[in-house]
């Protein structure tokens, strides 16, 4: 498994997915905002797993481990980038956790079938 490619593959991916989302939110006001970027973020996750799968990064009984820890690294950058949002320096710096969070979800052992 490339875990410096997952790394900043899900880096590059979350933050991205988090940035459409709360565009095409903004569509629909503030709170729109805030979901739309959300719910891009977990769409991003998926498919940050999606493409450690099909990389052969992560093995299939990894991947939802993968979304999770994914997901959760995500939630942890919005609330570092809500409470950075006068400086730039930690919103950019918080997309490392969507890295961290996806890396750390597929710390879970493979199956002795798929090894």
């Amino acid at each position: 498994m490339n875990r410096a490619a997952l790394f900043l593959v899900a880096c590059a991916l979350g933050g991205l997915g988090g940035a459409l989302g709360s565009m095409v939110g903004h569509s629909f006001g503030k709170g729109g905002l805030w979901a739309g970027g959300i719910f891009g973020g977990f769409l991003a996750s998926m498919l940050i797993a999606r493409i450690a799968l099909w990389r052969r990064w992560v093995v299939r009984s990894q991947y939802w481990s993968t979304v999770l820890g994914t997901a959760i690294g995500f939630l942890l950058a919005c609330a570092v980038t809500v409470n950075t949002l006068s400086s730039p320096v930690g919103p950019i710096l918080s997309t490392f956790l969507i890295g961290v969070g996806a890396v750390l979800g597929t710390i879970r052992a493979p199956s002795l079938s798929e090894r």
